[in-house]
């Protein structure tokens, strides 16, 4: 049930670091310098979508697909200890000019969120937000969360919802009909504008939750987002703003390590 020996990991980089990135550059140096954090497509704030714990000091915290590495920012701003690991070198370099030009400063690590070159039980929190939660191969990276988490440390992911997926089509807008069987969802196929083919990720709830237990994880909440009437989302047309006031399109997972 796995992505044949993490076959999408070198195309995956070559993308990032080719041209995916310049998506997320444009606006890196805005998330870093957020007043408060906020999250996915219609960047919803904390303080409407609470994605991070409320206390952060002296957490140790990995980010597995960090990008521009904004949360670990954001993170590292309430006390917090990340790492930030992302497969993509053009990526990390965002990251480290915005640590030079915005502060703070936190360890980067290139690595594969499927294969993370760090000791087990290291972290109190790992954490994605569009990251490894939809790039890399859940049966892959969610046992090395879980390795990497300590007894009740907890992990929490944010991805496109699982509804999103069965609705969106290869290409173009997601419709109000199912374009994609539910039974075997694992790899997602979209083409952008120019026929360019990227591999996503994506389970059903029920294999989500089966996964994570599998992986001494108990599942404490999935939320649902639901998009605020005063949120637009301009950057990423395949779910227009009608289509997520009315279905969530994007869902936030939180599940901790059994102590």
């Amino acid at each position: 049930m796995t992505a044949e020996a993490g076959s999408h990991v070198p195309v995956t980089r070559q993308q990032w670091d080719e041209h995916v990135a310049d998506w997320f550059e444009q606006d890196a140096h805005a998330r870093w310098t957020a007043v408060e954090p906020y999250w996915g497509m219609w960047r919803v704030p904390q303080s409407r979508l609470p994605v991070l714990p409320a206390r952060l000091a002296g957490l140790s915290v990995v980010e597995l697909g960090c990008g521009t590495g904004y949360v670990s920012a954001w993170l590292s701003r309430g006390g917090a200890r990340p790492v930030g690991v992302d497969v993509s070198a053009r990526q990390l370099g965002t990251a480290r000019r915005l640590q030079d030009a915005v502060g703070p400063r936190f360890p980067l690590l290139l690595a594969d969120a499927e294969r993370v070159p760090l000791r087990d039980g290291c972290a109190d929190l790992v954490i994605s937000e569009y990251g490894a939660s939809v790039w890399c191969d859940p049966y892959r990276w969610i046992p090395e969360a879980a390795r990497l988490l300590r007894p009740g440390g907890r992990l929490i992911f944010m991805a496109q919802s699982t509804l999103a997926r069965l609705c969106v089509p290869e290409q173009g807008p997601a419709t109000d009909r199912l374009v994609r069987d539910l039974f075997g969802l694992h790899r997602v196929v979209r083409r952008d504008d120019e026929g360019d083919e990227y591999q996503l990720f994506s389970l059903p709830h029920g294999e989500w939750i089966r996964l994570l237990t599998r992986c001494g994880l108990i599942v404490e909440d999935l939320i649902e987002v639901q998009v605020p009437p005063d949120a637009t989302n301009t950057d990423f047309p395949q779910l227009p703003d009608e289509w997520a006031r009315r279905w969530p399109a994007e869902e936030v997972w939180f599940a901790r390590a059994v102590s």
